[in-house]
């Protein structure tokens, strides 16, 4: 299983390992300690059979994302990968069937592990790196300003193929460049230094201000 792979691959020279827990948790028997447990009991099996950086990609789907990656961290993980992307069917209603074509992520998607990257930059001891929504040199940049490792994009390459790789560096270097900046690392983690206001102070009368434009 988890464990044997994850031996193979450190015996055939790799330097670290990215665990893809694509789990949904179906069962309505399962409770939420259930859930966290796997994926915490995954963690630890894999660190204790092998020496090299275990990355875990995940979903955002627990109660309280912040101290999963904590409990994570000390279970042994190395760094998070966000985030997953469950599988969403949909419906066919002329046929009556389940569609089961690929959908691939698309740049709105960034919000989610846009925040939680920003919130979990500098407090937990974890590399973080994101693999949502990433089509184009834009959201390689929001990610790396919002304190991103490293940002991963596989919907980019299958509509635009792999040589649009160097076109994304190349427009990354452009904006370095145009924006003053001496590295990818001189703004690693910028927007989160201007302090991305606390998602906890947005209560409902916050939210219907920012919907209806007021300041």
């Amino acid at each position: 299983g988890w464990i044997d792979y994850s031996r193979m691959m450190e015996q055939a020279g790799a330097d670290g390992i990215e665990v893809n827990i694509f789990f949904i948790p179906g069962d309505m028997n399962m409770s939420s300690s259930e859930v966290e447990h796997r994926y915490l009991n995954i963690i630890t099996a894999i660190k204790s059979n092998v020496k090299i950086p275990v990355a875990i990609k995940l979903n955002p789907y627990f109660s309280n994302m912040g101290n999963m990656a904590v409990r994570m961290q000390h279970a042994g993980a190395d760094a998070l990968v966000l985030f997953n992307r469950f599988y969403q069917p949909d419906y066919d209603i002329n046929e009556l069937a389940i569609k089961n074509d690929l959908h691939y992520s698309e740049s709105n998607e960034i919000r989610l592990p846009l925040l939680w990257i920003s919130l979990l930059y500098e407090k937990v001891k974890l590399s973080l790196a994101a693999t949502t929504g990433v089509q184009s040199a834009a959201e390689v940049i929001k990610y790396i300003l919002a304190g991103a490792d490293a940002v991963m994009t596989a919907s980019a390459l299958y509509k635009n193929g792999i040589p649009y790789l160097k076109k994304m560096n190349n427009e990354l270097e452009e904006w370095i460049e145009r924006m003053g900046f001496s590295s990818v690392q001189s703004f690693k983690g910028y927007m989160t230094d201007q302090q991305i206001p606390d998602p906890t102070a947005y209560d409902r009368s916050n939210y219907i201000r920012i919907l209806g434009g007021v300041k």
